[in-house]
């Protein structure tokens, strides 16, 4: 037998039939899921010193056990002293087991060790039920050593759902863990 991830199963055997039953959906297939996880992070002070980008794409690659890929810049820009192909950021994209997997690491490990943590904002979804929010420090994730960093920076992680509408991307990211705030203003 092969393996499949914890929250993968959770979602094939309690997430579909709450949605079925939330959003009457006529078939199985109708049910929303998310397609795959983008993580991204800019790197502003790369231009000054390569030594961050670089830091990035370990840091990243450590997160998810994923080789991340560097975003290099399209044109130069003189104000920000930035030159044409200069890396300066490092995204991934997750699918398949690596994603739910992050997934649930996120959900049970990551988000609690975040300061001050009252849950996350229900307002950053796009219209087409993609959820993108930010995390201010990557020291959350305990695959990143403390005493090794030298600069605490953010990223940005984008959850690409199937679902059609904001309401059955919020109810399927709740159905699998994320902790949203409980007030809608």
């Amino acid at each position: 037998m092969s393996y499949i991830p914890r929250l993968k199963k959770f979602y094939t055997e309690e997430v579909v039939p709450k949605m079925m039953e939330e959003f009457s959906y006529k078939s199985v297939m109708e049910v929303p899921k998310i397609e795959k996880i983008a993580i991204n992070q800019g790197v502003g002070g790369a231009t000054q010193d390569k030594k961050l980008a670089e830091n990035a794409l370990v840091e990243i690659g450590q997160i998810t056990g994923q080789k991340a890929v560097p975003i290099k810049a399209r044109k130069s820009v003189s104000n920000f002293k930035l030159r044409e192909d200069m890396v300066i950021g490092a995204k991934v994209t997750l699918r398949k087991d690596r994603m739910y997997e992050f997934l649930e690491r996120f959900v049970t490990v990551a988000l609690p060790r975040v300061r001050d943590f009252r849950g996350i904002s229900d307002k950053s979804f796009d219209g087409r039920g993609n959820y993108t929010m930010g995390v201010t420090e990557q020291i959350i994730f305990p695959e990143i050593n403390i005493d090794k960093i030298n600069k605490i920076t953010g990223m940005d992680i984008t959850f690409v759902t199937t679902a059609k509408t904001d309401a059955e991307a919020l109810a399927l990211l709740k159905h699998l863990g994320l902790p949203f705030k409980n007030q809608r203003n």
